[in-house]
């Protein structure tokens, strides 16, 4: 699963990386939780919530079955 989601992050990454940021993998347990960094602007940015729920977990549930959820590491 973790390659797969390596992939899906690939998608993310010009739109994070077009207002400074990226995304970092760090983990992916086997329950589906995947564990994140997001850098550059997009770790101290304050709408960087929603760009994890609504971009970057939204888009993993599409992209790798078995994805049940997104959480930030700081």
């Amino acid at each position: 699963m973790r390659e797969a989601v390596e992939k899906a992050l690939n998608l993310i990454r010009p739109a994070l990386q077009a207002d400074g940021g990226d995304v970092e993998l760090v983990d992916v347990n086997d329950a589906g939780v995947v564990r994140v960094k997001l850098t550059g602007a997009c770790g101290s940015c304050p709408m960087s919530t929603m760009t994890l729920k609504m971009g970057v977990e939204r888009v993993l549930k599409e992209q790798v079955p078995g994805v049940t959820s997104v959480e930030q590491v700081r």
